[in-house]
């Protein structure tokens, strides 16, 4: 377990880097089995976060984003959240000014997440597999 999970913490790791040196405008940590944004993330992307305008956690154990990640990746246009835990989104998401699509495809939604009409330039949003009624 401890071995997987070091692997785990490694690749992470290794993708953030990858960002950082090459100032990518994406940050890929999609099927990294993470159960919450690693803290440790904000400070090793800091130098380069108002070009990160692409981030996807598709695929991990997610039950929430907080308000720190939205307001840290203000100038997010494409968030992919597809495949966690999610039930509901921090209300700063209103703040993501840039933001034209977001897949929360496959989480726990039961309703609409309100936050996402007051986005100003959202175009797309993808709701497919959840529990809305």
């Amino acid at each position: 377990l401890h071995r997987r999970m070091g692997e785990a913490v490694a690749r992470v790791a290794r993708k953030v880097n990858d960002t950082v040196e090459s100032k990518a405008d994406s940050l890929d940590l999609a099927n990294c089995k993470l159960m919450s944004f690693p803290v440790g993330v904000y400070k090793a992307v800091r130098s380069v976060t108002e070009g990160i305008h692409r981030i996807s956690l598709a695929n991990n154990e997610l039950k929430s984003i907080t308000s720190r990640f939205v307001t840290t990746f203000s100038q997010l246009r494409e968030l992919n959240l597809a495949g966690n835990y999610l039930h509901r989104l921090p209300e700063e998401i209103t703040s993501l000014r840039h933001l034209r699509a977001i897949d929360l495809s496959r989480n726990r939604f039961r309703r609409f997440p309100e936050p996402l009409a007051a986005v100003p330039a959202l175009e797309t949003i993808d709701l497919e597999e959840n529990e809305i009624a």
